[in-house]
Order: C-alpha cells, then sequence, then structure tokens
C-alpha cells in the first residue's frame, strides 16, 4: 500500500498566550518544539494508522520569534518513509491576528516510528507524491 504526501499534511493554529511566553515576550522554544512534535504524530499517524512516537528531531532552526497574542501556525507532512519510520517536515508561521502577512518563524525533520499497543514498532506503508503538489512538498522537505 502508498499513501501520499498529501493525505498526510495536517495543519494547527494556536494563539500565543502569556503562560507560553519567556521573560522577553515571546513564545518559549520548547512550547513551539512541543507543538511542533504533536504535529508531526498527528501526520504520522495519519500515514501509518498505527499510533507514532517521536525517535529523533532534526535541526530546529528558529528564524524569527513568535510574540505573546500572535498566532502560529503549523503545518507538517510525510514526506519519506522507512520499514517502521516516518520522516515528517513541520514549519512554523506566525502572524498578528490583525493582519494577513505571516513570516517564517520555526522549521525541523522528525523521524516518527509507528507503534503498536505494546509499544512495537510496527511496519509503515510507503509514502509518495502522487501529485505535482506532492512533489513540491517533498522536494521542499529536506531539512
Amino acid at each position: 500500500m502508498t499513501v501520499s504526501v498529501l493525505d498526510t499534511h495536517v495543519e494547527s493554529t494556536h494563539r500565543i498566550q502569556p503562560n507560553q511566553a519567556n521573560n522577553y515576550g515571546n513564545t518559549h522554544g520548547g512550547e513551539v518544539v512541543k507543538l511542533m512534535d504533536e504535529l508531526a504524530a498527528i501526520s504520522a499517524m495519519r500515514a501509518a494508522s498505527e499510533s507514532c512516537v517521536t525517535a529523533s528531531i532534526g535541526n530546529v532552526d528558529f528564524t524569527n520569534p513568535i510574540p505573546v497574542g500572535h498566532v502560529a501556525e503549523l503545518t507538517a507532512y510525510v514526506f519519506d518513509s522507512g520499514t517502521t519510520s516516518l520522516d515528517v517536515r513541520v514549519t512554523v508561521e506566525s502572524h498578528d491576528p490583525r493582519e494577513n502577512e505571516s513570516v517564517p518563524t520555526t522549521s525541523a525533520c522528525f523521524v516518527m516510528v509507528a507503534i503498536d499497543e505494546e509499544g512495537t514498532p510496527v511496519e509503515v506503508p510507503s509514502v509518495a507524491p502522487q501529485s505535482m503538489e506532492g512533489e513540491r512538498l517533498v522536494e521542499a522537505a529536506p531539512c
């Protein structure tokens, strides 16, 4: 069985609150990584149809801060698969909810492993672009 990259594409939106901020009034990096990890798992589970856990996180690049009150928009998709693992690209953009312009803030690649109810790794289907948009996402994915 082969799963389309687009079938694994997921998005989430979060308004950043003061309890998520560091002492500079921006989102704490750990909060951003937590949101990214949760979305990476959801994307991987869409591909695997199994629970998925984080095996590794590649370089996490913080390019711009996310101020309190701004909206963090996350996107994730699976761009490659192994025997039991799935490679997931996650990006984050931020914007003031009163404006339309978004700024890229964070990106990383996650390796997620599919597991059964006992926590044993299980095989995952292959993932393929299956469309021009899927190909564009795969080309943009390597971290």
